[in-house]
C-alpha cells in the first residue's frame, strides 16, 4: 500500500543513498538509516536503486522519492535517465519518481519533452518531480507538468555551477516560488537546522537534506577540517 504523499507537506525529506564507492553502500544498512530517519522525525524519504527502495519498504512506511543513478555514455544526465529506470522504479511503486529535468545532454538525444509525454503515457497515474538546477529549467519542468520541482541539481550542472542555492537568503528558490504552480521542494546545501528552517518558511512543499544526515564520511570532515 502507498503512503499519504501529503504528510510530506511543510515537513523533512531524508535522502538515504550511498554509492558504490561509500563505506555504507548497503540495502540492508539503507534500509536501518531510513528508520532511524523516520525516529527522528522525518516524513518522506528519497531512495537511489530497487534494491534499496525494496529494504526501505520493509522499515518505514513513509513516502518514497525513487531514483536511478545510471551512466550513460555521451550523456550529462544521471539521474532516471530513460524509460528502462522508469519502469524498473514502477515495479516498486515509489510514491513519486525523480527525474533530471536540466537541459543537460540526455542518453541518445532524447528530449526532455518527448521523455516526460512517453512517461505519462505509460504511466499517468505516476507523481513525478523534476530536478532542476536553472531557473529556465523549473519553469520548462513546471509548464510541462511535473507535479514537484526540485532544486536538487543546482550548482550541479554546467549550466548553473555559479549559483548557489542559499545564496542572498535562498533567492533562486524566493524566485522560483513566484513563477510555477508546481510543489517546489528543496534540495541542496540544506546543511543546517537554521536553513531548513528558512525555506520552510519562505513556503517551499517540502526540503530534502542527504549527506548531513546520511553520509557520515562527509559529516566527520565537517568537523575535522577546523583541525587543520
Amino acid at each position: 500500500m502507498k503512503a499519504n504523499v501529503e504528510q510530506i507537506q511543510w515537513q523533512l525529506i531524508v535522502s538515504c543513498q550511498a554509492l558504490e564507492d561509500e563505506p555504507l553502500h548497503s540495502s540492508f544498512i539503507m534500509g536501518r538509516m531510513a528508520l532511524a530517519a523516520k525516529q527522528g522525525g522525518a516524513k518522506g524519504i528519497r531512495a537511489n536503486t530497487v534494491e534499496d527502495i525494496k529494504e526501505i519498504r520493509k522499515n518505514v512506511d513513509l513516502p518514497i522519492i525513487g531514483i536511478i543513478k545510471r551512466d550513460y555514455e555521451d550523456s550529462e544526465v544521471y539521474i532516471t535517465p530513460t524509460m528502462r529506470e522508469i519502469d524498473e522504479l514502477a515495479e516498486v511503486e515509489p510514491e513519486i519518481i525523480a527525474l533530471d529535468a536540466t537541459f543537460s545532454r540526455r542518453p541518445f538525444g532524447e528530449k526532455l519533452s518527448d521523455f516526460y509525454a512517453e512517461i505519462r503515457k505509460k504511466y499517468p497515474n505516476q507523481l513525478l518531480m523534476a530536478d532542476c538546477s536553472t531557473m529556465d529549467e523549473v519553469i520548462i519542468a513546471d509548464k510541462l507538468g511535473f507535479d514537484f520541482v526540485g532544486t536538487t541539481l543546482v550548482g550541479y550542472t554546467k549550466q548553473s555551477k555559479d549559483i548557489k542555492i542559499e545564496a542572498e537568503d535562498f533567492i533562486f528558490i524566493r524566485e522560483a516560488l513566484d513563477k510555477i504552480n508546481a510543489k517546489l521542494i528543496a534540495e541542496g546545501n540544506i546543511n543546517t537546522p537554521q536553513k531548513l528552517k528558512r525555506v520552510m518558511e519562505l513556503g517551499v512543499y517540502s526540503a530534502v537534506v542527504g549527506s548531513s544526515i546520511t553520509r557520515p564520511q562527509i559529516i566527520t570532515r565537517s568537523f575535522t577540517s577546523v583541525l587543520k
